[in-house]
């Protein structure tokens, strides 16, 4: 009989969203057990929290030294095995590179780190460590982004000539024109964030789902990025220009003051055959676009889709799969791969995600700087 693998999370306590999210995707295939972690800094609330959940006291950590520590003492048929960071930014790296030295297995959120010379520590890590490393560029889990993959994977669309992506919210605008409110959000506080806001937040998911669904590599950007106000520190809206390989040519939009919007991701990649669109508000249709042709709806579930995508759905065609799916699927994936079962190289995000999302984002911050120039992406293996 297969253990269920034991897993600790870092953060992600109270009414975080990203915590319910993480948590439900850990038990939707029944692969995990919440075993431990450090889910607030303050310690009561750490076990209200921890009791309320169902984890027990003597697993829960006043910090991440403590749970390091003690872990480390318990047998290894006890210790926890995989650990999701769920911290803002400025925390991933130290935990997860102390994490992986101590041979943990790591799931963590999306920057991965900061700054790309902290990536490149970790990827570095990771190969000699051959720890397994998932990023959660979650929107890769949904049935039919997996299907969009396979099918420009399998020349369905012909060759691809232009990608797309658009991520548009709305959520910064009461905070973005009320100085006195911008303090309240980490996610405008580059020494928690990073030197992105917008881009580190949304514009790298756009960044990470084209290669993801194109099977290219951008490899140069040209940016132009929006700080609306002179004392705001940290880029709210952007435009990248991307050059790949194979001479695509394409562009990333995104924007927190796209005022109305609420979390419209909209992605298009067209080949000389045909074109496909998803749109994560509507996520469970794909849209097949040919010339002189109808437009057809692929949906999740059904049999002409690929081994890929109905791995990835859990319901009968005409049941929705959201965004909880789509993290349980990479979740799944990450276990699969910890297991050392079968699975698709496209099952989760890995330490080469993570390592050029980072490079993405600062070299678009260096293309702003620079006066809108081109800048290279560096190739990871």
């Amino acid at each position: 009989m297969n253990l269920k693998l034991r897993l600790g999370i870092l953060g992600g306590g109270g009414n975080s969203l990203i915590g319910v999210l993480h948590r439900i995707a850990a038990n939707m295939h029944d692969k995990y057990t919440i075993t431990g972690g450090v889910f607030g800094t303050d310690w009561q609330k750490n076990i209200d929290f921890a009791n309320k959940i169902g984890v027990h006291n003597n697993r829960v950590y006043k910090d991440f030294d403590a749970f390091i520590e003690r872990e480390l003492k318990l047998p290894t048929t006890e210790r926890i095995q995989v650990v999701a960071i769920l911290t803002p930014n400025f925390l991933h790296f130290p935990m997860a590179k102390k994490l992986i030295e101590n041979g943990f297995h790591v799931i963590c959120e999306k920057p991965m780190t900061t700054t790309f010379s902290e990536a490149k520590i970790l990827h570095k890590l990771v190969k000699d460590v051959k720890t397994i490393f998932a990023v959660t560029y979650t929107y890769t889990g949904y049935p039919m982004v997996r299907q969009m993959r396979e099918m420009i994977l399998n020349g369905t669309i012909g060759k691809v000539q232009k990608v797309d992506a658009q991520y548009y919210q709305g959520w910064i605008n009461p905070i973005i024109h009320d100085k006195s409110k911008r303090s309240t959000t980490w996610r405008l506080n580059p020494d928690k964030s990073g030197i992105s806001c917008c881009i580190g937040d949304i514009g790298t998911h756009a960044f990470d789902m084209l290669e993801y669904v194109s099977g290219l590599k951008i490899e140069a950007i040209l940016a132009d990025l929006n700080y609306l106000y002179k004392d705001n520190k940290m880029d709210i809206d952007g435009t990248v220009l991307l050059r790949c390989t194979n001479n695509v040519k394409g562009v990333i939009c995104a924007s927190q003051i796209a005022t109305g919007e609420e979390n419209s991701f909209v992605v298009k990649v067209y080949g000389d055959k045909a074109g496909l669109k998803w749109e994560q508000e509507n996520p469970n249709y794909l849209y097949l676009m040919k010339e002189g042709e109808p437009l057809q709806v692929l949906k999740p579930g059904h049999n002409y889709n690929t081994e890929l995508s109905l791995n990835g759905t859990k319901l009968p065609p005409g049941h929705p799969e959201g965004i909880f799916d789509a993290m349980g699927n990479i979740y799944n994936g990450v276990a699969k791969a910890i297991n050392k079962e079968p699975y698709n190289k496209g099952e989760f995000p890995t330490i080469i995600d993570g390592i050029r999302g980072m490079n993405f984002i600062e070299k678009t911050v260096s293309s702003h700087e620079k006066g809108n120039v081109w800048v290279p992406i560096e190739t990871q293996e």
